[in-house]
């Protein structure tokens, strides 16, 4: 099992939920005739946000993908948030855990879960928390390496924020290349699935993690995806598996010496801008910082709302004149003003 988290892409696919031995034996068969799915996953549990939903069939369900395995030849893996569901899934020889998101939200759970695997050789993912805290899911990487397990791996699930529409969880891909930078040494997996929430948009989320250089993708596939008993709307057929990874670009990590040179030369360049925009914005804080001297002098506050919307617009035309993304600018001019009026308050508060 060591040996199957070195291939990339490694691809993970099953139903959201095992509900019957039928259904997922079934699911295995064809996730099998795919030829390229590397590990089945099934819930056994469900982490639920309100009582009366289906919670999974819990352990009877274990012996279901044991007999798919069996069968198939597919390892296994399922998702475990307590010492019981680890001592369980172990039980049954389960090849691979995996924490979930509404699990290493409580770093609790997370250490119950660690302290369950002490002296075990099972690999675990661990997926991101629900909200975008990264250092969260930092420390659940720590708590699960300090109990010993060996191969760890991340899955990005996606996060859960107010007011995002588009996604079912938004994937705010920032946090998981820091998570890629702070943790190089592991796989990281995409769950198109959970962030996308909807069949439609399962291929571009795929894509961008494919052009993320992640490792591996985990997409959730049903039987009969529309009578699912869980999150009905996010899984797909395995026919449906199969077309959309022939539609899909796959890039490659490596470069050819001559394409290397040049991406160098660019990426040269790329480093000289760089130097030069924090020169910039350095000397645009030594501003801000002699204007909160001459407020504090005249005992003024430091916001304006008018003269800030006045930079903000003129900035959001500047830049979608020139081609920068109407996220990015907001996010840039907000963080550049937020700096701003810090610099200033040190003044004003020396």
């Amino acid at each position: 099992m060591v040996q199957l988290l070195q291939k990339k892409p490694l691809i993970i696919s099953g139903p959201c939920s095992a509900e019957t031995e039928e259904q997922v034996i079934e699911t295995a068969t064809q996730l099998a005739n795919t030829g390229f799915v590397d590990i089945m996953r099934a819930g056994i549990w469900k982490p639920r946000t309100r009582p009366g939903t289906f919670e999974g069939v819990g352990t009877k369900g274990l012996p279901w993908l044991q007999q798919a395995r069996k069968i198939t030849g597919i390892p296994l893996a399922v998702e475990v948030a307590t010492s019981k569901q680890v001592e369980d899934a172990l039980h049954f020889d389960v090849d691979f855990l995996w924490i979930g998101a509404r699990s290493v939200v409580n770093p609790m759970s997370v250490q119950e879960i660690a302290n369950a695997l002490k002296g075990t050789k099972v690999p675990v993912f661990i997926k991101n928390p629900m909200n975008p805290d990264i250092e969260l899911w930092s420390g659940a990487v720590e708590r699960i390496a300090n109990a010993g397990v060996e191969n760890i791996g991340l899955i990005h699930r996606g996060f859960s924020t107010y007011g995002h529409f588009e996604y079912r969880n938004a994937p705010i891909w920032h946090l998981a290349i820091e998570m890629k930078r702070r943790y190089a040494e592991l796989k990281m997996i995409c769950d198109p699935s959970h962030i996308a929430g909807r069949r439609d948009l399962l291929k571009a989320v795929a894509q961008k993690a494919i052009d993320l250089d992640f490792d591996g993708l985990m997409i959730e596939v049903h039987n009969d995806p529309d009578h699912a008993w869980s999150d009905a709307k996010q899984q797909i057929t395995s026919s449906a598996l199969v077309e959309m990874f022939g539609q899909l670009v796959w890039r490659k990590s490596e470069v050819n010496p001559e394409d290397g040179t040049q991406i160098e030369q660019f990426r040269s360049e790329i480093d000289q801008i760089d130097d030069e925009l924090m020169q910039l914005l350095s000397q645009r804080m030594e501003l801000s910082a002699k204007i909160g001297a001459i407020k504090k002098e005249h005992n003024m506050t430091i916001l304006r709302p008018g003269r800030w919307n006045e930079v903000f617009e003129k900035g959001m035309r500047l830049g979608k004149r020139l081609g920068l993304s109407h996220e990015f600018l907001t996010g840039f001019l907000e963080a550049v003003h937020m700096e701003s009026i810090n610099h200033q308050n040190r003044v004003m508060n020396a």
